[in-house]
């Protein structure tokens, strides 16, 4: 309270005011003492600014940054390289202080960069339309699952086994309330399993989702799992590394229904998983079923060129019963961010950079399979992340190779105990030949 600018006075007269004789009372109307905690919370006594700076500097010391290690960190989120340019851009007070746009027209420039980062995604994704952003990756799934229920008036969503379990629970917090059954379609090497789908996907389901490339890095056979789908009269909702699109096909040419995925990738760094990017793009059709806001152009009165919100389908803009959505905000600075990234590399940069992550990962994959007490786990085409099977615990492997310097990977023990012995890989354009040699040359000591 020491910031408000209430005087003792002040209190006093509120107190008054609300006929009550302290601030022990008002809590009391709304905690139930019993539950109030009266001990000593145990804080040390309070220090000086100064102090309080050291301190904060020493805690500091402790992170660990992947610009001080090899990385080969991935699941999700990836070490890619983050042009100058964008930190020098989004520091700018207008972009690093602006807020969601409740009046919207008013805000010109941030609809500007919504509009060209809503551009930016269908181009690189080759759909028709796309909204203003979403949370990550997580939610942009659980919102086009949604999205195709509003659509479909279906009752089952199918999702493949190798999408990333922390998506695959998001979609069951999000659908739990929703009165809709989710199935999961079972792997087959490293694959999601064509046969089993056939039989799982009937008359009642609403969409299809895979990811692609996968959660283990493997590429999905896209057109035959879009084929079964569409058979069937269900959404196809594809799962996308944006960063992959520079050398494999996007989704809208695939004929993907709706598209989501993680942005991080694109210009926005890694900040101990946070915060993040979900895109979402989707065919021209279902327009006024995408979740948030999208951002158009028009001109005024006079003729001059603006942007407003176009279309917004949450209850607060629009009647109750028509609404299918309850986002209000997006990640509009993190949007700014790949925005700047897809800019600023435009279309053979990120062709550039896909194919420095592919080869290099291939490279280090191909040296790998020699070593002993280490295998790739698959022998499926990937992109830029591949799963190992390792004889010792994946954990210890990751822990040795940290006193010298590399994240080796993540452990798959942390999304199931029962893997203990695997471990992903992923290979980043930054990653350079003398850093994958001494990784495998370190690899090969420690196991």
């Amino acid at each position: 309270m020491h910031y408000l600018p209430l005087t003792p006075q002040d209190e006093t007269t509120i107190l008054k005011r609300l006929g009550l004789n302290s601030f022990e009372e008002l809590l009391n109307q709304i905690i139930p003492p019993e539950i109030q905690y009266r001990g000593k919370i145990g804080l040390p006594d309070a220090d000086s600014e100064v102090e309080v700076r050291k301190v904060v500097r020493s805690l500091a010391k402790q992170n660990l940054h992947t610009d001080d290690y090899i990385s080969f960190l991935g699941a999700g989120i990836y070490d890619h390289y983050i042009p100058a340019i964008i930190d020098q851009i989004i520091l700018r007070s207008e972009y690093y202080t602006a807020y969601t746009p409740y009046q919207a027209e008013v805000s010109q420039g941030t609809l500007q960069t919504i509009f060209e980062y809503q551009s930016a995604i269908c181009e690189l994704t080759k759909m028709d339309i796309a909204n203003a952003s979403m949370y990550d990756a997580g939610s942009a799934l659980a919102e086009a699952c949604h999205m195709a229920h509003t659509i479909k008036k279906r009752k089952k969503v199918i999702l493949s086994e190798l999408i990333h379990p922390f998506y695959l629970k998001i979609v069951h917090t999000y659908l739990k309330e929703c009165d809709i059954e989710i199935v999961i379609c079972p792997a087959d090497e490293g694959l999601t399993n064509i046969d089993k789908l056939s039989k799982l996907i009937d008359e009642n389901t609403d969409c299809v989702c895979v990811q692609h490339p996968n959660f283990y890095g493997n590429l999905e056979s896209v057109n035959a799992l879009e084929e079964i789908t569409h058979n069937a009269g269900a959404l196809f909702i594809p799962v996308v590394d944006p960063i992959s699109l520079g050398v494999i096909s996007p989704p809208g040419e695939y004929n993907a229904d709706i598209v989501v995925g993680e942005g991080q990738a694109m210009g926005i760094s890694q900040g101990f998983g946070g915060p993040l990017l979900g895109f979402l793009a989707s065919k021209k059709e279902f327009v006024r079923y995408l979740p948030g806001r999208i951002v158009g152009e028009t001109v005024d009165v006079e003729g001059k060129r603006g942007f407003v919100l176009t279309l917004q389908t949450r209850e607060q803009h629009i009647r109750r019963e028509k609404a299918t959505s309850n986002i209000c905000t997006n990640e509009a600075l993190c949007a700014l961010s790949s925005l700047i990234y897809l800019s600023t590399l435009g279309r053979q940069g990120i062709k550039e950079v896909a194919c420095q992550c592919f080869s290099k990962s291939h490279y280090l994959y191909k040296h790998i399979k020699n070593l002993q007490g280490i295998r790739p786990a698959f022998s499926q085409e990937f992109f830029k992340e591949f799963l190992v099977k390792t004889e010792k615990p994946a954990d210890d492997i990751i822990r040795a190779l940290i006193d010298k310097k590399i994240f080796a990977g993540v452990a798959l023990s942390h999304f199931n105990p029962e893997q203990k012995n695997y471990m992903l890989i992923a290979v980043t354009e930054k990653r350079t030949r003398q850093e994958l040699d001494h990784y495998i040359e370190t690899l090969s000591q420690i196991i």
